[in-house]
């Protein structure tokens, strides 16, 4: 898609996120870098804040929008509920066949066991 100086940002998810992001990574660094350079993975962790910002803006004007977790949940529930009225049984019922057996899963005729040897 091309550059579209109209479309929304979505400025408190962006924000929300790396929040999120950032007091996850506080804790991590906190708990590794006791002993080290604590004062550097934080200056960079503040750093990262307006790249994800800027970056995340430039995606939105170019028109990507990643799905929430409620917009993936719905797909989930209406993809197995689809399959379920089209075919009458729900979607957990289906089961795999069995595949052939092969040499190496001791269906094939030999055991896996390794032969004895000879003297």
């Amino acid at each position: 898609m091309a550059w579209d100086s109209t479309r929304p940002v979505p400025w408190r998810r962006l924000i929300r996120e790396w929040l999120i992001y950032a007091a996850i990574m506080a804790a991590v660094f906190l708990i590794f870098f006791h002993n080290g350079n604590l004062l550097g993975a934080m200056v960079g962790l503040l750093v990262s804040g307006p790249l994800y910002l800027l970056f995340g803006a430039v995606l939105a004007r170019f028109g990507y929008q990643r799905k929430t977790l409620r917009q993936l949940r719905t797909e989930r529930e209406d993809r197995t509920t689809g399959a379920a009225g089209a075919t009458g049984t729900a979607a957990t019922d289906v089961r795999r066949e069995r595949p052939a057996p092969t040499r190496r899963t001791s269906g094939g005729g030999r055991s896996n066991r390794p032969g004895a040897r000879r003297r």
